[in-house]
């Protein structure tokens, strides 16, 4: 029996800390109950969570709040997800030479040493990047959920390219459910 693929607890801490601001305190913790994930209120994961988790809690809320508000709510714990990678985990003297090269340059630089770890935010499924015709990201969701989930992805990714490559940074969601596979493309324009 094969382990089951982890991923990074931000998944979790972020979406419920977006889910509080956009809700707040009281009728999030509400909502977390209704839908069977009240076990996160005050009990914020603060290690590497079974991804089944976090697709778990995608589903719930979707199913709970509707796919346009959760959406939102994903997109913005992903840009929260990407303040604290800026802050903790991507090495400050790292961000300061992708910045300074040029855009395609620097995207290729940061993609490629995002992709070493790519199984932290992928879990069970795929990363991979290029740069033609156009730069692009493709995530490859192979776990179980809804397309709605590509949101996080699009608001860590924006996030994190709007700081490092360049600050005017947009990026074109092609998120789609393709047999049991959720693919997630985003086009990159800077």
């Amino acid at each position: 029996m094969s382990t089951p693929s982890r991923i990074g607890p931000n998944s979790i801490i972020q979406t419920v800390g977006s889910l509080e601001t956009a809700f707040g305190k009281r009728q999030a913790e509400d909502i977390l109950r209704k839908i069977g994930q009240g076990h996160w209120i005050g009990n914020l994961p603060t290690e590497m969570v079974e991804e089944s988790k976090f697709h778990a809690l995608v589903i719930a809320l979707q199913q709970e709040i509707g796919e346009k508000v959760t959406a939102s709510i994903l997109r913005d714990s992903g840009e929260r997800t990407a303040a604290y990678l800026l802050k903790v985990r991507i090495p400050g003297p790292f961000q300061k030479i992708v910045k300074l090269l040029p855009s395609g340059l620097a995207f290729k630089v940061f993609l490629f040493a995002i992709s070493k770890n790519a199984w932290t935010f992928a879990g069970s499924g795929e990363f991979g990047y290029g740069s033609k015709p156009y730069p692009n990201i493709t995530v490859k969701v192979t776990y179980p959920t809804h397309p709605v989930v590509g949101n996080f992805y699009l608001g860590t990714f924006s996030a994190l390219l709007r700081e490092l490559v360049d600050k005017e940074t947009t990026i074109r969601p092609d998120i789609r459910k393709e047999g049991n596979t959720i693919v997630c493309k985003y086009a990159c324009t800077f």
